[in-house]
């Protein structure tokens, strides 16, 4: 079944999705001119401000929180090839029925398994301290005594590069950038490993892809290259990365006693996909998503249970107000995100030979903080149509359109193939805090900024899949 993944293909896709370009945002675009739809957009004023209502003061008001609430206490974490994410599934499902909506069916694919055991770093010399950690997913393990080795300290591959074989051999590298920006920093946790290993390295260790700390190590995924020796690799906290770092300044030996153990195996999982019939052209597809997975720590109530929960009441707001869109509203949960889009991988192998029917696909997997408007990948003029909707918004502060070629993580694979879509653009300054840490708990939301996004991704969706004109590629 559609698991093994070219690694090659997933580095370079992963790459795209976070460091692609990133360029400017504005409220509107200029020079746009799309004749009489701009009219038959701002018809739609009514209903935004409906939506609206309905959801921040009506009888939706708080209803996404506290699904999400009950959801991740629920079932925590919910790693992919877990019963804990399978049983979630199953219940997002039944919630889906009971508000009478019935048109839904997964689709099964294997998925990776990866199993966090024993994890211990002990800080030997210069004095003895136990230092925290987090193994990146699908890390390879250390004999069950342990790694003791010395460390070497790099700011990033072009300082591991200037060091000979010799002097990285049997040691462990630790790869201290400062935090940028995500896409930027990122690639030392996804391919520091490897990279170590090419030199001789017998581990490798990061400093947690984030900008703030209290101590708290970030996971995340990382790719081995085939080419290389899969060492263990792990994430540390800034405080102690920081410490490292100024030992290894000094001119100070710095020797760790390092254990990690974890087990692997593939599962059966499901993406889940939820339809809104359209009442005139119901093969046409307006996609809203996020993925029902998360890491093996916290809670994943941000990561993604609030992208997840947004696209869940999308249909479900629409049904309960009797809007029927022209076109489908279809609402899907993509299983397997973290260990490298697996899902969604599954899913656009699966509907290659639909994929003229995807109108729109729309992703939030980037936080659900006050809402700003939306990152959007298409032509110029499908910007444009997306630009005069995010004027209904203004309202809310929700109006701006930044333009991205890769937004999202999971929608990436389709928009790839020249289908035009949109992640949640949203005041996520604190979003990476929180990342992959036992961090991302409810505490992170926010109900009446969840209701917002609520609001802002209903009502969106509803428009595009409702005006005249197809979204133009």
């Amino acid at each position: 079944m559609f698991l093994f993944i070219s690694i090659a293909l997933l580095s370079v896709l992963i790459y795209q999705v976070q460091c692609g370009p990133r360029t400017k945002s504005y409220s509107e675009i200029k020079r746009c001119d799309i004749g009489h739809l701009a009219d038959e957009i701002a018809s739609y004023d009514t209903v935004v401000k409906d939506i609206i209502d309905y959801v921040v003061s009506g009888p939706f008001q708080r209803k996404t929180y506290d699904e999400l609430e009950k959801f991740v206490d629920k079932f925590g974490a919910r790693p992919s090839g877990s019963q804990e994410l399978e049983d979630s599934i199953d219940y997002m499902i039944q919630l889906t029925r009971e508000e009478e909506i019935n048109d839904i069916v997964t689709e099964e694919l294997e998925v990776p398994h990866w199993m966090r055991g024993t994890e211990k770093i002990t800080l030997l010399e210069p004095r003895v301290k136990e230092i925290d950690l987090l193994g990146l997913g699908r890390s390879a393990t250390t004999p069950p005594e342990g790694i003791t080795a010395e460390v070497v300290v790099v700011k990033n591959f072009e300082e591991l590069s200037e060091l000979s074989n010799n002097d990285v051999e049997g040691k462990i590298v630790l790869y201290d950038p400062i935090f940028t920006t995500y896409g930027e920093t990122v690639v030392y946790r996804s391919q520091g490993a490897s990279r170590a290993a090419e030199k001789g390295a017998v581990a490798s260790l990061v400093r947690s892809i984030a900008p703030f700390s209290i101590n708290t190590p970030h996971t995340g995924s990382q790719n081995y290259n085939d080419n290389f020796k899969k060492i263990p690799a792990a994430a540390i906290s800034l405080e102690d990365a920081d410490l490292l770092r100024r030992f290894y300044d000094r001119g100070e030996k710095i020797v760790l006693n390092m254990t990690m153990l974890s087990a692997y195996e593939t599962k059966t999982s499901r993406n889940t996909i939820i339809d809104l019939k359209g009442r005139e052209d119901p093969e046409k597809l307006v996609i809203v998503s996020g993925h029902i997975d998360s890491w093996d720590v916290g809670q994943g109530a941000m990561d993604d249970g609030g992208g997840l929960f947004v696209s869940w009441a999308a249909p479900v707001i629409m049904k309960r107000l009797n809007l029927r869109p022209k076109r489908t509203v279809r609402s899907i949960f993509w299983t397997a995100e973290e260990l490298g889009l697996i899902g969604a991988y599954a899913y656009e192998e699966k509907h290659r030979n639909e994929s003229h029917n995807i109108n729109f696909i729309m992703e939030s997997d980037e936080g659900t903080f006050t809402p700003l408007g939306l990152a959007v990948a298409g032509t110029q003029k499908a910007r444009c149509i997306i630009a005069e909707i995010l004027k209904l918004f203004k309202s809310i502060n929700a109006s701006t359109l930044v333009e991205s070629d890769s937004p999202g993580s999971d929608i990436a694979v389709i928009i790839r193939n020249g289908i035009p879509g949109a992640s949640l653009h949203n005041a996520n300054e604190r979003y990476f805090w929180f990342h992959h840490t036992e961090g991302d708990t409810i505490n992170v939301e926010n109900p009446e900024e969840l209701d917002l996004c609520t609001a802002f991704w209903t009502a969106v969706t509803y428009i595009i899949a409702d005006i005249s004109v197809d979204i133009p590629r």
